[in-house]
């Protein structure tokens, strides 16, 4: 089936509802316009913050993908990501396209976003280190300029960071006693600090009192967080009902100006339903979410049962549901209840998702490219049968999969070398494995809006001998 939707992006104040998103390249503009909004409706109430306890050994244990070396392919001049032009940038660096050794350190964990132009490492001490771009203090550095060496992270010095998130402009960083701190925009109250002040520059402790976090995500101008107790909280931008709290958050200022009620701090998801073929809504009660996965205004979970639920933004079928409809509440996928199978991971890119079966099947819903059909419902990804897949990095139109000491990418064009190609091939419409790459162990893979970052583990002694000969980016 074919779609009428475009692709992700941030809308502008409205006359009245256009259910679409805006195009790729003014996607991670400086200046991006949005609508105007007001404080919550709900009166924000601080708490004196729960005491920090380490979460148990065998749960951190959980986080640690590494040691392992960093690659780096793609776009490297941050301040150019998603622009159309040059224009105010100060530095420009040619495109990766094949993968570079990037720094000497060992790092554990790492983490980008599909509309980000900023990355977060964990190295071995489990200290945060980020670069990239800056314009909103997304780096958590107390400033505003560009960093192209990953820098500590001062502030989280005297904390051990086991995972982060990053959004299009804002960051979120878990420690090991389940606390979370965020730093960047925060215009729609996606920081969670309890206010809406336009930008946090430091890591701030975000506004929240319940169960020890284990799991932190980002949208583009919203997060969510995942409780140890299986529940999830959401924060920031309701525009598309990607909260899950059963509305838009939508209000009019004036007769002619719309505008959000912004969740400013964690709200629990409360509500879980499925719709029959009568299309009744039926409730689906206690769900424990065990995992989940945010692209730009949507996202994916999956729960103790290994059922798989979605809901936001709906376009070009990325939620499952074989409908373009949003969705304001999580609502269960049937396709895979209908087929029988269990969901075990989720991924989410800017306008599609990616969801491994437990008979390793990888299925793909929406759309990562701008032309041709979109998949409304998860269909297999037929190229990659047979693979055991390892780790999956989704960015805006590209996917890059490590799987049995291989690395497979494929997205369509405009790319920018993330795909680690070369410099002959940018791009491709259908998976191809990256011969360069070939027999090396990649524990863990990310990409951003237009670059790819790998985790390999030089233990290994083909996989050293391979790092050994790379290029290096030296910046």
């Amino acid at each position: 089936m074919s779609s009428k939707r475009k692709p992700d992006g941030t809308k502008k104040a409205v006359k009245k509802r256009k259910n679409s998103e805006s195009n790729y390249d003014s996607d991670l503009s400086d200046d991006y316009p949005r609508a105007v909004g007001e404080t919550s409706a709900r009166e924000v109430v601080v708490e004196e913050l729960r005491p920090m306890e380490k979460l148990p050994e065998e749960l951190l244990a959980v986080y640690d993908k590494g040691p392992g070396k960093l690659l780096i392919a793609g776009m490297v001049s941050w301040e150019m990501t998603g622009k159309r032009d040059s224009k105010g940038v100060t530095k420009i660096r040619p495109n990766l396209f094949t993968f570079h050794r990037f720094t000497s350190e060992t790092y554990r964990s790492m983490a980008s976003f599909c509309s980000a132009a900023h990355s977060v490492l964990i190295d071995e001490n489990w200290k945060a280190f980020t670069f990239g771009r800056n314009q909103l203090s997304q780096l958590g550095l107390g400033d505003t300029a560009t960093y192209e060496k990953p820098t500590q992270v001062a502030d989280l010095a005297d904390f051990n960071v086991i995972q982060a998130a990053c959004g299009r402009n804002h960051t979120l960083f878990l420690t090991d006693t389940g606390t979370v701190y965020a730093c960047g925009d925060n215009k729609s109250g996606q920081c969670g600090v309890g206010n809406k002040l336009p930008t946090i520059t430091s890591p701030t402790r975000i506004s929240y009192n319940g169960p020890p976090i284990i799991k932190v995500g980002c949208g583009a101008e919203f997060s969510v967080i995942l409780d140890i107790k299986g529940n999830l909280h959401t924060f920031g931008l309701p525009e598309y009902g990607q909260l899950g709290h059963n509305t838009d958050g939508r209000y009019f200022v004036t007769s002619t100006k719309m505008s959000f009620h912004f969740e400013m701090q964690p709200r629990k998801v409360l509500v879980y339903m499925e719709k029959n073929k009568e299309g009744h809504v039926l409730p689906i009660e206690n769900v424990n979410i065990i995992d989940f996965a945010c692209g730009n205004n949507h996202t994916v979970a999956i729960d103790s049962k290994n059922r798989a639920y979605s809901w936001g933004f709906g376009g070009i079928g990325r939620l499952g549901h074989a409908e373009q409809k949003d969705e304001m509440v999580p609502r269960l996928i049937k396709f895979f209840d209908t087929q029988n199978r269990k969901v075990m991971r989720v991924f989410c890119g800017s306008s599609y998702s990616l969801a491994i079966s437990d008979i390793g099947s990888l299925y793909l819903f929406g759309q990562n490219k701008k032309t041709g059909e979109a998949n409304m419902y998860p269909k297999p990804v037929q190229d990659l049968a047979g693979w055991n897949i390892t780790s999956i990095g989704t960015g805006y139109t590209s996917i890059v999969i490590s799987a049995d000491d291989s690395l497979i990418a494929w997205g369509a064009s405009p790319t920018y070398g993330e795909l680690g190609l070369g410099d002959l091939q940018k791009s491709s419409s259908t998976p191809k494995e990256v011969t360069r790459m070939e027999g090396m162990k990649i524990p863990l893979v990310a990409l951003g809006y237009s670059h790819s970052m790998l985790l390999v583990n030089t233990e290994h002694e083909k996989t050293k001998e391979k790092y050994d000969n790379l290029p290096e980016f030296v910046v």
